[in-house]
């Protein structure tokens, strides 16, 4: 029996945004079950996401971005610096602006707990979305489709399981989907500043020796700091109070902004890359962390989480449109086909710029100055790579070109 025709296991940003997509694209005649944990937030979170052009026209589609827009940053260009720790002067070696067509912004800056806030109000205000509390201890195929089974004893049936469970996905392992891992030996550190000079919407990214180290534009005068350092120098500068945080964080953001504050609190976490070997398995799929994990130096992770949510509802509604199962395998063969590639050579090109960036040899620092002083010199090629960022080249999924799915 199937108590709905898909269960969304994860309640994070991913799961919401898919429940949310599907209840719109099936109309009135949404069963959708999100599976949530339950489990408490620790508290504020303190990161932000890099949203691209894509990611926000299907957010707009689905109604979450207007109550998320009044917090949102555009970013009119992205600074691009190589130096060492101690360098004086920091030369920007790439420069570009981001708009897409018609002068669109190319990518937004939102605080993560905004984002959250403005995706689980727009489910709660959705119709056919069931909220359950559980935790997912495995998955079963039988005679009506496919079956969820929780931690106390409950059984849900379904027509399709989507596992939007995150990077250590308790799903995706009951599947008997096998993950490729790889450790960074590496931590990422994340604060929120003010600064006393408006940044006019531009992001910089400074490629240091222990790692990237990314400034990006919030409301206000203010920014998110995405940092990555080795893992023993993390541990020494998080170990420190306010005031010496602050001094080593002044000392890579430089002086451009003016006087710093943190504005916020720190956050940190260990880098880590795995990626799904299969992307479905009968009756279910993956999307968002459970089926990738990647390096944050480009800030791409939860545009990729977003593809996926584009693509797989358009592959389930052209399914469901003319009369197939909603676990169609044929559906999922096309979403697998899809998302395999972008998520495989997206965790690869992630992981091979950070260990290119990552080092301080001056030689090796000199060849990557020149390339990426072509680069700043060539405009044909600037316009792939913002269209690339945007989420709006190859073959786009139609909400991220902002165009509304139907069944």
């Amino acid at each position: 029996m199937r108590d709905h025709d898909v269960i969304i296991a994860g309640g994070g940003l991913t799961g919401l945004i898919l429940a949310r997509t599907l209840a719109g694209a099936f109309g009135g005649n949404a069963r959708i079950g999100l599976l949530e944990t339950g489990s408490a937030s620790s508290g504020a979170d303190p990161r932000s996401y890099a949203l691209s052009a894509g990611s926000r026209r299907l957010l707009e589609t689905i109604g979450i971005w207007q109550i998320a827009a009044g917090d949102a940053q555009p970013v009119t260009g992205i600074d691009i610096t190589d130096s060492s720790l101690t360098d004086a002067i920091r030369p920007i070696l790439l420069s570009y602006d981001t708009a897409v067509a018609e002068g669109e912004p190319g990518m937004w800056i939102v605080p993560a707990d905004v984002l959250l806030r403005a995706a689980t109000s727009a489910v709660a205000e959705a119709a056919g979305i069931a909220r359950i509390t559980g935790t997912a201890t495995g998955v079963a195929i039988d005679a009506g489709g496919i079956s969820v089974r929780l931690a106390d004893g409950r059984t849900l049936g379904a027509g399709l399981v989507v596992a939007c469970d995150g990077r250590g996905s308790p799903l995706r392992a009951a599947a008997g989907i096998k993950t490729v891992d790889w450790r960074y030996a590496q931590t990422g550190i994340v604060a929120t500043v003010r600064h006393e000079r408006p940044h006019g919407g531009r992001a910089v990214q400074h490629f240091l020796p222990g790692g990237p180290f990314a400034i990006l534009p919030l409301t206000g005068n203010r920014a998110c700091v995405t940092w990555t350092e080795e893992e023993s120098e993390a541990a020494r500068i998080l170990a420190l109070d306010d005031a010496g945080f602050l001094g080593e964080l002044e000392n890579r953001f430089g002086h451009r902004l003016g006087t710093l504050e943190l504005a916020g609190t720190r956050g940190s976490w260990p880098l880590a890359m795995h990626l799904a070997r299969e992307l479905i398995a009968p009756r279910f799929a993956l999307a968002g962390d459970a089926a990738r994990g990647v390096h944050p130096i480009a800030g791409q992770g939860l545009n990729l989480g977003l593809r996926d949510v584009a693509a797989l509802s358009e592959c389930l509604v052209d399914a469901v449109r003319v009369g197939l199962d909603v676990g169609d395998a044929t559906a999922l063969e096309r979403y697998a086909r899809w998302r395999r590639f972008d998520g495989a050579a997206s965790a690869a090109a992630f992981s091979a710029l950070n260990m290119l960036f990552s080092q301080d040899n001056a030689l090796l620092r000199s060849v990557r100055d020149a390339g990426l002083g072509v680069v700043d010199r060539m405009p044909g090629l600037k316009r792939v790579l913002v269209g690339e960022a945007a989420g709006l080249t190859g073959e786009v999924p139609r909400l991220l070109k902002g165009e509304a799915l139907v069944v």
